[in-house]
């Protein structure tokens, strides 16, 4: 019995490494497979939802990029800025870690510089130097799936910055310096 227990904890942390790797040449944005990158997002303050298939055959396609960016434009103000791929690849993985069927739903993508100062004065844990403004970060949850997993899930891509916001109800990624914390 304690040899099985051994297998399988070697074949897990053997999976664990593959899985690792392969997701960090998809976040670096190295050009590992073929095939399609398709999100389905939905923006919880525009009621828009978009199916967009952003990555095929090895390139990104711009006009789909552009429709995300406006997507996640920032409500308040309408402002778009160009969102940093890495950001829809890491959405893309999880989307897809957890097979979803729902689209991600969107609670904060890009924010002006006016949006994030007005934010910072009535809500707590709002960066002064924010990531969002440079459409660096996003804030999402995916219905059906616990926030904890999804917390877990991003904090395994093992690259950026992963907040936890459980009370709040969502998680947030960003392409920034590698960091953890819990609000």
């Amino acid at each position: 019995m304690q040899r099985r227990g051994f297998l399988r904890s070697a074949v897990q942390l053997t999976s664990g490494l593959w899985l690792a790797g392969a997701s960090h040449e998809l976040l670096a944005g190295q050009q590992v497979a073929q095939g399609e990158r398709t999100l389905k997002l939905y923006n919880i303050h525009t009621g828009e939802t978009i199916k967009s298939t952003y990555w095929a055959d090895g390139h990104y396609i711009k006009d789909e990029l552009q429709q995300l960016d406006y997507l996640l434009r920032d409500h308040r103000s309408g402002g778009v800025n160009a969102i940093q791929r890495g950001l829809y690849d890491r959405i893309h993985y999880l989307q897809q870690t957890f097979a979803s069927r729902e689209p991600v739903y969107i609670i904060s993508g890009y924010r002006s510089p006016k949006s994030n100062s007005s934010l910072r004065k009535t809500t707590s844990g709002v960066a002064e130097g924010s990531l969002h403004m440079q459409g660096r970060a996003v804030d999402i949850r995916i219905p059906g799936v616990s926030h904890r997993s999804l917390h877990k899930a991003a904090v395994g891509l093992g690259e950026g910055g992963v907040g936890y916001y459980p009370r709040s109800g969502f998680i947030h990624i960003d392409t920034g310096r590698t960091r953890r914390w819990t609000a």
